[in-house]
């Protein structure tokens, strides 16, 4: 809707006047924007009374965006230099539709180039402008935050260290705390939950280095930090992971806890791993609010579901669940063991490492460096009058044979 054209339909229904109109439009002339934004500067009209006109006039619903909590699936689908320009945001998806909320339902350029760019077609709500750009900062604030952690990184002065020298541990230690890298490793934590990844992964390689995001089970990469901060990024996840940063030629696991706006822990399982030009770190995202122990609602199919439901339930037997990374192994035990978990029953775990906690279920983590492996555990379990016992991998023969023994022979 062009400037002049709305004017007129506030004027014809009484919600400026000619006066208020004339003084709007020399604001936008001078300061720029949309004329809608003038009248709300100046006092001559409420945003949720705008909102609501808009919604009349062009019959489409008006909402409070701070009462929504988009998906971060949705946001994804919407780059944010696109809902910049349109000043809109995607707020849902419902089959082959893609609900946007934007402050002029009559741009339809907009309309049609959300519409191209994603497949969906697009159905319009509408919301207040000051709405929609809090909402973007909300959701796309990602992008001028690792803008500004970069610009602070380039101003470090680190020497590159190759992984065949000696190293400083104090200037290392040094290095990792400093501000900069401090505030890019908590954006990369913090980001990757806002983009619903499932893990993140910090590689090195020769003449690059790059952070990449496993978000629906494919990776993304995210961004490149500067080759010299390489050391440092991978120092300070070892040293918030409680791991050993003077030990580079062996893999080590460590975890990280971090608490959320709103009491809300996240928990990152990480894994240090020697390569050839430096340690890649890998953190796996354990956000137990979003564990789902609902078999009925983890996407099985009646059938399987059924039989699935009906060997966990036997009272001896053997129940194996493979498959490959991120297709739901963990999430289909701890629903079985959830299911399982009743004061009559004596349940035991060996994990490798312990992913989530349960009431109720005694689970062991393993430590290789001193014995306690899988058929250790196993033995002990056995002579612990188990019902149930769950083991997380069978990496050996015996392992494997002592599983078989107890299941069936008890």
């Amino acid at each position: 809707m062009t400037s002049n054209r709305l004017g007129e339909l506030l004027v014809r229904n009484k919600l400026i006047s000619d006066d208020q109109l004339s003084k709007a439009l020399d604001e936008q002339k001078t300061q720029g924007g949309r004329l809608g934004a003038s009248l709300i500067k100046l006092g001559f009209i409420k945003e949720d009374e705008l909102a609501a006109f808009l919604s009349r006039q062009y019959g489409v619903p008006s909402i409070n965006l701070a009462e929504f909590e988009v998906d971060v699936a949705v946001i994804r689908l919407v780059p944010a230099e696109v809902a910049q320009k349109y000043q809109i945001v995607p707020i849902n998806r419902a089959g082959s539709t893609l609900i946007v909320a934007m402050s002029d339902p009559s741009n339809i350029f907009a309309i049609d180039d959300i519409k191209f760019m994603t497949g969906y077609n697009v159905e319009v709500v509408v919301a207040p402008e000051a709405s929609i750009k809090e909402s973007i900062d909300r959701y796309y604030d990602q992008s001028a935050s690792l803008a500004d952690v970069m610009s602070d990184l380039e101003d470090i002065d680190l020497e590159v260290v190759d992984e065949g020298d000696d190293v400083d541990l104090n200037e290392l230690e040094k290095a990792s705390e400093d501000a900069p890298v401090v505030k890019l490793v908590n954006l990369i934590l913090t980001d990757a939950i806002k983009r619903g990844a499932s893990d993140i992964h910090i590689e090195p390689y020769e003449k690059s280095f790059r952070v990449r995001y496993r978000i629906d089970g494919v990776l993304y990469e995210v961004m490149k930090p500067p080759m010299k901060l390489k050391n440092a990024i991978t120092s300070r996840l070892k040293i918030m992971a409680e791991m050993d940063i003077a030990e580079r030629r062996l893999p080590q696991d460590g975890r990280i806890k971090i608490k959320l706006p709103g009491g809300k822990d996240m928990d990152y399982r990480v894994n240090c791993l020697p390569t050839l030009f430096g340690e890649k770190v890998c953190l796996r995202l354990l956000d137990k609010s979003n564990l789902q122990l609902d078999m009925t609602k983890l996407g099985y199919d009646e059938t399987p579901l059924k039989w699935f439901k009906e060997e966990i339930h036997k009272p001896f037997g053997m129940v194996l669940v493979t498959g490959p990374t991120g297709s739901g192994k963990t999430v289909s035990l701890y629903s079985a063991l959830s299911e399982l978990n009743k004061v009559t029953e004596n349940i035991s775990t060996a994990e490798d490492p312990v992913e989530f906690n349960f009431a109720g279920i005694n689970q062991v983590q393993m430590h290789e460096e001193i014995g306690l492996n899988f058929a250790a555990s196993l033995r002990a379990f056995l002579r612990q009058d188990p019902d149930i016992i769950m083991i997380g991998e069978i990496r050996d023969f015996e392992t494997a044979e002592i599983g078989v023994t107890g299941s069936f022979c008890g």
